[in-house]
């Protein structure tokens, strides 16, 4: 589904320039929810950005199932940021439709499409709150169901939960798994939480800095579904440690 080949990222130029990423390469499958974990500074947002199509690549190229991308595509990607951006005028669903509108799709069409996502992610009876009688984790889900009403093949979401506390934010990552298996879409989720990168993930990759640069490829060994127990297993512990050791080890 995503293919990043020798994506490498500059800014400026002659002596100012400075490599942000360089010579970045890896594989999504369709249908695999993928973690990006490194040290601040990495690159791990501006590679999503260049996922996305809303920053260009210096060199390299990212492939779409099978087409370059080459600026903005709701259609096929949906992104997701750290704030959820909620229009504080709109009421859950509003907020929903909103891309649908931008699009001139009908008003009943738009109802029709965002009150089963409004439901999908748990909100049914908010659905018609503002932004401001919401809480955190509830404004996180309406943003996740804006992202899914233009019905894209891929997911990319910068640090959604970092603004939660860790109760909060463990049970977003939870819902989304449940939204993720039911929708069936193709995730890409930066963080800085080890735990919530193996709790999520079929696959971690390890960034490392000066510059961006994927330093490992790790396959999460845990069943699915995955249950808040797994977080307290030997193995767990053991593949959260060797991350950490990762990232350690290139942050000196």
């Amino acid at each position: 589904m995503i293919a990043v080949e020798a994506v490498g990222k500059t800014y400026g130029s002659g002596e100012h320039a400075l490599a942000a990423l360089v010579d970045v390469s890896f594989a999504v499958r369709e249908g695999e929810f993928v973690t990006l974990v490194g040290p601040s500074g990495c690159g791990k947002s501006t590679l999503l950005q260049i996922l996305a199509g809303l920053v260009p690549a210096s060199t390299g190229r990212v492939l779409i199932n099978g087409r370059p991308v080459t600026g903005p595509s709701p259609d096929t990607i949906g992104v997701m940021f750290q704030d959820a951006w909620l229009l504080p005028w709109k009421t859950a669903v509003e907020n929903v439709e909103f891309p649908l509108a931008l699009r001139k799709v009908s008003a009943a069409e738009r109802r029709k499409r965002a009150l089963p996502l409004i439901d999908l992610v748990g909100l049914a009876s908010f659905a018609h709150r503002y932004p401001d009688e919401l809480s955190g984790g509830m404004r996180q889900r309406v943003a996740i169901a804006r992202c899914l009403v233009q019905e894209p093949r891929v997911l990319l979401m910068d640090e959604p939960f970092a603004a939660l506390d860790e109760q909060t934010r463990t049970r977003m990552g939870s819902e989304l798994l449940q939204i993720w298996e039911k929708s069936g879409g193709t995730v890409v989720f930066v963080t800085h939480g080890l735990t919530e990168a193996i709790y999520l993930a079929d696959t971690v990759f390890v960034m490392g800095t000066r510059p961006g640069r994927i330093i490992e490829r790790i396959t999460v060994p845990l069943p699915r579904p995955r249950t808040i127990d797994m977080i307290g297993s030997e193995a767990f512990g053991r593949l959260r440690n060797d991350i950490w050791d990762l990232i350690a080890e290139v942050r000196t």
